[in-house]
């Protein structure tokens, strides 16, 4: 039901199909740059697990890798999901929602943390015609050096970040996160480590 309301809301709200195909130069944002993936590596429990109950969502050959071309039109849709989900989801540990320390979900009854945000705004984005290739999710660490999860929005300006704790897009080197690893372009089931290597949190908060 939640996500019947999301589509239809955030439908209402975007416009119907993303514009591809203007001059990068037109774009208007900066190039941010691009994270530099290594080698594969573990592939987070929570995914798996969701592969497991979503299968139709991991299923599928493996295809190209493909950028979001960052028109201003795109950059102005990425932006109203990401604020959308971060408002009209109310944030709650795994344990208080599942009595489990890490499960990803989609956020169906309106509540979850950081990895169902970033499920929910990877599905509405593909379901505006964003390329699936191009919307990763993401493992990091935090400050305190804690797991987050974070969607990364790969575009030919470079690597955006869309997190439930900032309704600003960023650019990866602005988030203070430090980046450990996320799925491949070419298949969502293998990830892949990301900058010099690090120990990858147990599991994913906030």
């Amino acid at each position: 039901m939640f996500l019947r309301l999301a589509k239809a809301t955030i439908g209402a709200a975007l416009a119907a199909a993303v514009v591809f195909g203007v001059s990068p130069s037109l774009a208007g944002p900066d190039h941010v740059g691009w994270a530099t993936v290594g080698d594969a590596t573990s592939v987070p429990y929570g995914w798996v697990d969701f592969c497991q109950r979503y299968k139709g969502e991991c299923d599928g050959p493996r295809a190209m890798p493909r950028d979001v071309q960052l028109t201003p039109k795109a950059m102005k849709e990425i932006e109203r999901i990401n604020v959308w989900v971060n408002k009209n989801v109310e944030p709650v540990s795994d344990m208080d929602h599942w009595g489990l320390i890490d499960q990803w979900d989609y956020p169906t009854d309106g509540k979850g943390d950081c990895e169902d945000y970033a499920l929910l705004k990877r599905k509405l984005l593909a379901e505006q015609g964003f390329p699936i290739q191009a919307l990763l999710m993401t493992v990091v660490k935090d400050d305190n050096n804690e797991g987050h999860a974070i969607l990364t929005v790969k575009t030919d300006h470079g690597d955006f970040v869309l997190d439930n704790l900032s309704d600003e897009v960023k650019g990866w080197r602005k988030t203070g996160y430090r980046f450990v690893k996320r799925q491949s372009q070419s298949d969502p089931n293998t990830w892949v480590a990301i900058g010099e290597p690090t120990e990858a949190p147990a599991y994913v908060s906030r």
